[in-house]
């Protein structure tokens, strides 16, 4: 069960990566490379003339709405969003003709303190315009095809750059408005060296690390912590299992301790990396099952022998900080999935699965328990009745004699 779900979700991410082709022609030029961003099927084809530092270069994007936009633009110091240098297409309010605007993605817009304003660029942007896939008859809809040209002057002998690209759903006015929180929009960063055609790979690495955050997490926290708390409800009342419940319990719930531990750390590394995403429940879930976890395994520390006085309190507080655990962990995965944007993917449908695979284990098992002490109660009374019986017989066989 736990290799399927792995499988779907490594499944499901690396086909949603690299969907599209890239092109170098367009239909008033040519250029000389061009490469598939890995995020909203987006794409650039570029020259670089080494000789004068200028890059010649096409965007390649769609729009998700009619009034929506589409962006694209350096960042001149870093691989991230804010800083970036920007040029915006969206449908003009007044003649709804298509408009490229300059902006600059300072912090203040990214924690939406204030709008996006337009205004010049501190880049040496020689050229710049932009056109709908289709020419002058092509409208402006969820999916329309956009090219976004520019000639730009570059930092001579730095050809590394920083591309940024996103787009939203509508503008107010002139200001383009936030832009999808998916993990895939949120990862529309890449580094190109315009030379040679290489890309970087941290942000790469930032994907791999949020891969194995996900899964090391549902794994963790969404299913083997829940495995362990019904190992312990329902097989500690089989008297042919023995001692060996304790220890699967155990072993189970530690294991996905650590598991959990790891994808928690991992959490934290990603935080450090993506400074301004801040994800406010999925984190302070995570905290809080981190912190149960480790509460539950340093409990065994102190459990109490079982005729010690304080056994009964060790035994609500691990019971109550159990339960709290696991439900905290499942309703976590689900708000994580929510975090990356696969609300609606197969591996949130795999991991739905799973648990609900788990549940009905869980349904079978406690109605086993109950029928079996329904059994237990009917056939105690039952007993009990026929010795209350044999006593009063005896009683009033003496009596008469």
């Amino acid at each position: 069960m736990l290799l399927l779900l792995l499988y779907i979700l490594v499944s499901f991410h690396s086909n949603g990566v690299f969907s599209s082709h890239c092109t170098t022609t367009t239909t008033s030029k040519t250029f000389e490379r061009c490469m598939t961003f890995p995020t909203q099927q987006a794409s650039i084809a570029w020259s670089f003339h080494p000789h004068n530092a200028t890059l010649d270069l096409a965007f390649f994007g769609s729009f998700i709405s009619p009034s929506g936009w589409v962006g694209w633009g350096i960042n001149p110091t870093s691989p991230e969003m804010t800083g970036t240098r920007a040029l915006i297409a969206f449908p003009d309010p007044n003649s709804g003709q298509l408009v490229l605007l300059p902006y600059i993605l300072d912090p203040t817009v990214k924690l939406q303190k204030n709008q996006l304003l337009s205004r010049p660029l501190d880049i040496h942007v020689l050229s710049s315009s932009a056109t709908l896939y289709g020419g002058r008859m092509a409208t402006i809809h969820d999916g329309a095809t956009i090219h976004i040209f520019a000639t730009i002057k570059l930092v001579p002998n730095k050809t590394k750059i920083h591309f940024v690209w996103n787009r939203g759903l509508y503008v107010q006015g002139y200001s383009p408005t936030i832009h999808p929180t998916s993990v895939n929009d949120l990862s529309s960063v890449a580094t190109i060296d315009v030379l040679s055609g290489a890309t970087a790979k941290s942000h790469n690495n930032i994907r791999s690390l949020k891969m194995a955050h996900g899964v090391l997490n549902a794994i963790s926290w969404g299913i083997l912590l829940p495995v362990g708390a019904v190992t312990a409800r329902y097989l500690r009342h089989i008297k042919s299992v023995g001692p060996a419940w304790f220890y699967a319990h155990a072993g189970v719930q530690l294991f996905a301790v650590f598991l959990g531990t790891i994808g928690f750390s991992i959490g934290i590394r990603l935080g450090e990396l993506s400074p301004g995403k801040v994800y406010g429940l999925h984190r302070k879930l995570g905290f809080a099952a981190f912190c149960l976890g480790w509460l539950q395994t340093l409990a065994l520390l102190f459990r109490p022998k079982t005729t010690h006085k304080f056994r009964k309190y060790w035994k609500s507080y691990h019971h109550f900080v159990g339960y709290a655990c696991v439900v905290l962990g499942v309703v976590n995965v689900f708000q994580g999935f929510e975090v990356m944007g696969e609300s609606g993917s197969y591996a949130k449908l795999g991991y739905c699965l799973c648990l609900s695979t788990l549940i009905g284990v869980c349904i079978a098992l406690e109605v086993n328990s109950w029928v079996i002490f329904c059994r237990k109660a009917k056939e105690e009374k039952l007993r009990r009745e026929g010795i209350f019986g044999v006593g009063c017989e005896k009683e009033s066989g003496s009596s008469h004699g």
